[in-house]
């Protein structure tokens, strides 16, 4: 059973204007990945939040939301650890 990502604009927009290739590869491989597994090991739920969880990629955070029923994983936000958790 497969789950799907779908990238809300923000984080898909991040990933388009970001330069850093390496950067790029490493979350689109770990946006693949919650594809198969949208509760990864290092996967957290976040405090706080009733249905968010974060997954790392390096400096990195996607922030994302899981739909089992709908087998729907949401991305909501991607970036550096700093600034992702600021509303």
């Amino acid at each position: 059973m497969s789950y799907r990502v779908t990238v809300t604009p923000a984080p898909a927009k991040f990933l388009e204007r970001s330069r850093d290739e390496t950067l790029k590869r490493r979350l689109v491989k770990a946006l693949r990945a919650l594809e198969i597994n949208p509760r990864p090991p290092g996967g957290l739920k976040m405090q706080g939040e009733s249905e968010l969880y974060r997954v790392r990629v390096g400096d990195y955070r996607i922030v994302y939301q899981i739909q089992d029923a709908a087998l729907l994983v949401l991305v909501v936000q991607i970036g550096n650890r700093r600034d992702v958790y600021r509303q």
